[in-house]
């Protein structure tokens, strides 16, 4: 292919063979298969959405054998029109709306069955009305059920935006609501049953995208780009900033408070008042180089939302952006003469009933592989052995995060492993668990996975490869920044029922 691909990646659009033909920015559309400039070499791409800002027409495209998070928008000068483009098939390549075909598939056997089990449901419902006639007194839920049908449940949309559904009243028979409860369930099925696992986790490879939602993958990223301080980022996945913001060409993102706007007129009179200099929370560590916040969620409701709003445009199977109150936020910061600077965080439940230490994790891109990463997790960690309590992450974890972990999990047995070996002393998988804080099935799967974990002569014994001492000997010789346990000055909160969740 022209330009070079790298390969192990899918390629755009289906094997069926179209058709070819020359086009122009006014006529070409969603689903045509064109040749696009990316990183100064033409590349083969797929056009999956098209619209229009401030600055002209923008194409989003998907290109041939490369990840999905480097999809992006791309102008009309960067699409090469002077070759010929494939043209999506009528029907094979039309894109199919699962609303419509939900509501096609069950339009007509909803009407067969919803008169078949209402008049079963009737039939129960007689039999009940007349048990309770002859029960002396009031029936004890009634109370309940009657507040709870004059609530309206709320939902979030696939756009991000709230969705009021009114409730069924208490008077209404329940067969209609039974139904829609086993509709649901059928349908699930029947989407689990179009997956399989191999297929599943093909696509996961090649996708990019840990989420198992399809609705999830074939969301369209809606920010082209964002400044955030000195730095330009181009986001990898969909957040749910407002729609307007989807037209503007850059998004301007306040440092500090993380506020967002689309002009720059008015980011820069933000930037003139906003006095906020460091995120708005206890500082509970720091050293020659970074500071650590801790956020309550509950107490700083708009700048965790700003927060989680930001790290979903690189996290793609983050759900969390609105409902920030359970959730304690652990913020790390590089100092500079301008104030701290946000490089990463990670969101810690205030009760896991799962026992975990770190729900959602990020490094900003700018700051990635450069170590930063590994001290958030570190940092996990510490605060987990000070609570005396065994941590692990929440999953599934993202890519960048699962490979992060390995080499932590990995690094650190394997030093105390060797710490073991000189002090000739007895190591078991709850010692190592118990000293470095982790649950006894991280520390099994890593043995695992670094093969140190061997059967010999009826009992399970662990063993230290020789490549791994090498290994590690070369990366003793590399500076690594790391956590210093004694300057975090942190208790474990303690915090009531109400404070844990909604608390209007």
């Amino acid at each position: 292919m022209a330009g070079g691909t790298p390969g192990g990646e899918a390629a755009v659009g289906s094997d069926i063979p179209r058709l070819k033909g020359m086009a122009t920015p006014e006529t070409i559309v969603t689903g045509c298969i064109a040749w696009v400039e990316k990183a100064g070499q033409p590349r083969r791409a797929e056009i999956l959405s098209i619209k229009t800002t401030k600055s002209g027409m923008q194409f989003y495209c998907n290109f041939d054998n490369f990840n999905k998070r480097l999809d992006e928008w791309v102008p009309v000068a960067r699409i090469d029109f002077s070759r010929e483009v494939e043209w999506p098939n009528p029907e094979k390549d039309k894109p199919k709306d699962p609303k419509t075909k939900k509501a096609s598939s069950a339009a007509q056997s909803k009407k067969n069955q919803v008169a078949k089990k209402a008049q079963k449901r009737l039939s129960k419902r007689e039999q009940s009305v007349v048990s309770e006639a002859n029960t002396p007194g009031v029936h004890p839920w009634t109370d309940f059920v009657d507040s709870q049908s004059r609530q309206k449940s709320s939902s979030v949309g696939p756009d991000g935006e709230s969705q009021a559904r009114p409730s069924v009243e208490s008077g209404a028979t329940p067969a209609g609501e039974e139904l829609d409860a086993e509709e649901k369930e059928d349908e699930l099925k029947k989407e689990s049953e179009d997956f399989s696992r191999e297929v599943e986790i093909e696509k996961l490879r090649t996708s990019g995208s840990m989420t198992q939602n399809p609705t999830e993958v074939s969301r369209i990223r809606n920010i082209s780009k964002v400044q955030f301080g000195k730095y330009d980022l181009y986001p990898w996945y969909f957040s749910p900033y407002p729609e307007i913001f989807s037209l503007e060409d850059v998004i301007y993102l306040c440092e500090f408070c993380l506020g967002y706007f689309g002009d720059e007129k008015a980011f820069s009179r933000h930037r003139r008042k906003c006095q906020l200099q460091h995120p708005p929370g206890n500082e509970i560590y720091r050293d020659d180089t970074i500071s650590f916040f801790e956020i309550d969620g509950r107490r700083q409701r708009t700048w965790c939302r700003n927060l989680c709003l930001l790290s979903k445009m690189f996290l793609d199977h983050k759900t969390l952006f609105y409902d920030v109150d359970p959730f304690l936020f652990y913020v790390m910061t590089v100092r500079s003469e301008k104030g701290c600077h946000v490089v990463g965080y990670f969101s810690k439940e205030k009760e896991s009933a799962d026992g975990y230490n770190v729900a959602c994790i990020l490094t900003l891109p700018q700051y990635q592989r450069k170590g930063y990463g590994r001290l958030l997790i570190q940092f996990s960690y510490e605060l987990s052995k000070i609570e005396g309590k065994l941590g692990s992450p929440e999953k599934p974890l993202s890519d960048l995060g699962l490979l992060s972990y390995r080499q932590y999990w990995s690094e650190n047995i394997l030093e105390l492993l060797l710490g073991y070996s000189d002090r000739e002393e007895k190591a078991t998988i709850e010692s190592i668990s118990t000293a470095l804080a982790m649950t006894t099935q991280d520390v099994e799967h890593t043995l695992q996975a670094m093969r140190m974990q061997v059967y010999h002569k009826s009992d399970h014994k662990i063993v230290i490869p020789e490549k791994l001492i090498k290994s590690r000997e070369k990366q003793l010789q590399k500076q690594r920044r790391t956590i210093d346990p004694t300057k975090i000055q942190w208790k474990p909160p303690v915090f009531t029922a109400s404070s844990r969740t909604w608390g209007w």
